[in-house]
């Protein structure tokens, strides 16, 4: 008899720190303490408050430990699970000097989320299919095959829903279930593919999926393809992420076993599977057409629209692609109603969005809020405000596609049409939270960079225009920009979206345009005065010893690595221009705010 479950979160984040080895440590202290027919140790995906991790959870009590290592476990074993005694000192999960709190539902991180595409990550065992099952899974799936449910059925059900795609888009799901169904394949083959090709800097929301709830987007892709007529399924999932992958395997491979998959599902009429197909990296395969292309085996490279993938897409087969978060809302809105769906969230924007919540903040992981939520409520009450007393400046939505809100915007509302009104998007996730300290300049400089690595090259505007505005923009952070150069950064931006041939190069422009937009001040201060408001661009940055505060410790001078400090002991000292390199040891060293950064 299980009378307490142990669930250690095993995503990514936790297990670079070592959670698989904390969950080994507690099979053997329970061995130990003769507790392994009563306690189960479970590996689970991520519970979102990454910034406390590893996160050990103890069920059926609540009790949530947060920055467990492999030395806590016997004392969580012995005081915890034997006598019953919660060790207070782990429950800090909202920062070192915050309040304890015992459950995950006791943080501020949490009350504001509604979890729907998250449901069952960090709550079940996401290779156990019977756990999935335990948990409303296939429940969709089994009452659509047993009542022979007209599949019109379903695609009017997502239609009602309201749910829009969550790669990038937001174009409505129901609407492209709509286009595949009706569109006619010459052989009578239709395909249902899964974007899990997550490459956005700092966006880690399907790869959480992946790891904590596979089967969900398994049952979802199945659904789909009875709705569309579907015949057989991929997974398109990067390489980089092996705990997805081999989650993924593991269910696919328990899916069949149980008849889920496969001919005849259930017993039914009815025969779809799915296969994974690894990606190499490419951010530009993120693009529906490209990843198309990228599973037939060639280069992947976007293609022109129309026609659009839902009439010839894989294999110049109707095709419905929809990316992991999307598939993750299937489920829940079949299994719960379409109306409840849509009485989440805004008028045009219904249901919850996932955000991976990174950057200048102090909770920093995975967040599911509805839509309407303001940017305020998430950096302040969710993600617990900006650490170290700093500012907020600024959040990037959207990830390299997307734009910069500055902080008179902070009370936006975070849905798909407030957002593409203030020159931002929703992406597929990403918020980035940037303070005082981070240069607007820079920061746009380096998504660019970012794009410029990953444009595939097929279309001359991409290619060669990304990296002229890259080039404009080095040139203003080098100190040599001028006015005239903003005007042409403007003019090449609008260019780019106008006439690149894909999203990727199409939406490069944003976060140049939304700073240029809302911090144009920054670019003056670079182009006219030569300064870096922020302190960031070392051209235009410079080191100064303040004389009356510096005591002549040398401490400075010793840890310079380019020899550009000079003075006597107890003497003030002074920087050589010529030699600093502007790597900023003196000011990490000195202890009496004797130099400045100007």
């Amino acid at each position: 008899m299980i009378r307490n479950h142990v669930m250690v979160c095993c995503g990514t984040g936790c297990t670079s720190s070592e959670s698989p080895q904390i969950a080994a440590a507690f099979e053997q202290e329970l061995i130990r303490a003769e507790l392994q027919d009563e306690v189960k140790v479970v590996r689970t995906g991520c519970f979102g408050l990454c910034a406390a991790g590893p996160i050990v959870m103890i069920l059926p009590d609540g009790a949530c430990y947060s920055r467990v290592t492999v030395s806590d476990v016997p004392e969580i074993v012995r005081e915890h699970l034997v006598k019953g005694r919660i060790v207070d000192r782990l429950l800090r999960l909202e920062g070192d000097e915050g309040a304890t709190a015992t459950s995950l539902s006791d943080t501020q991180f949490y009350k504001h989320q509604t979890r729907i595409a998250l449901r069952n990550c960090g709550v079940i065992d996401p290779e156990s299919i019977d756990e999935y099952i335990g948990s409303d899974g296939y429940l969709a799936l089994g009452n659509i095959l047993e009542n022979k449910t007209d599949p019109q059925e379903i695609v009017d059900a997502i239609k009602k829903s309201g749910l829009r795609g969550r790669g990038g888009a937001g174009f409505s799901t129901g609407m492209k279930w709509q286009f595949t169904k009706d569109a006619q394949s010459p052989d009578g083959v239709k395909y249902v593919c899964c974007n899990a090709d997550e490459g956005d800097p700092g966006a880690f929301m399907d790869r959480s999926v992946l790891e904590g709830d596979p089967f969900s987007i398994l049952e979802a892709m199945t659904i789909a393809a009875y709705a569309v007529g579907g015949t057989q399924g991929y997974i398109y999932v990067r390489a980089e992420y092996p705990i997805a992958v081999k989650r993924l395997q593991t269910a696919i491979g328990q899916a069949r076993e149980y008849g889920l998959l496969g001919e005849h599902i259930l017993g039914s009429d009815f025969s779809f599977d799915i296969e994974l197909r690894l990606g190499a990296g490419a951010f530009v395969c993120g693009e529906e057409t490209a990843l198309m292309t990228s599973i037939e085996g060639h280069r992947g490279e976007p293609r022109p629209r129309p026609p659009f993938p839902a009439v010839k897409g894989l294999w110049q087969r109707p095709t419905l692609l929809n990316n992991v978060e999307t598939y993750a809302n299937i489920t829940w809105i079949l299994n719960n109603g379409w109306e409840k769906y849509a009485a989440i969230g805004t008028e045009g924007s219904k249901g919850t969005k996932v955000f991976a919540l990174g950057g200048k903040i102090v909770n920093t992981g995975l967040v599911e809020i509805p839509m309407g939520t303001t940017l305020r409520t998430i950096v302040e009450d969710i993600g617990g405000g900006v650490p170290r007393g700093k500012k907020f400046k600024a959040a990037q939505t959207g990830g390299p596609s997307g734009g910069c809100i500055p902080a008179e915007l902070i009370d936006t509302p975070i849905d798909y049409d407030s957002l593409t009104a203030i020159g931002s998007m929703m992406g597929s996730g990403g918020l980035i939270i940037m303070d005082e300290d981070n240069c607007m300049v820079d920061i746009a400089k380096f998504f660019l960079s970012f794009i410029v690595d990953e444009s595939c090259g097929k279309c001359t505007p991409c290619r060669i225009g990304t990296k002229r505005l890259y080039d404009l923009l080095c040139k203003i952070t080098d100190g040599k920009g001028t006015l005239e150069d903003l005007d042409t950064i403007e003019e090449l931006c609008y260019h780019l979206k106008e006439s690149s041939l894909c999203a990727l190069g199409q939406s490069a422009p944003n976060p140049v345009l939304s700073t240029l937009k809302y911090f144009r001040e920054e670019y003056i201060a670079h182009v006219v005065e030569k300064r870096c408001p922020a302190g960031v661009c070392k051209d235009l940055v410079s080191y100064h010893i303040v004389p009356d505060k510096c005591k002549g410790c040398t401490l400075c001078a010793k840890n310079c690595p380019a020899d550009a400090i000079s003075g006597a002991i107890r003497a003030a000292h002074t920087i050589d221009s010529s030699k600093c390199i502007k790597c900023g040891v003196c000011m990490d060293n000195c202890r009496f705010g004797a130099i400045v950064k100007v």
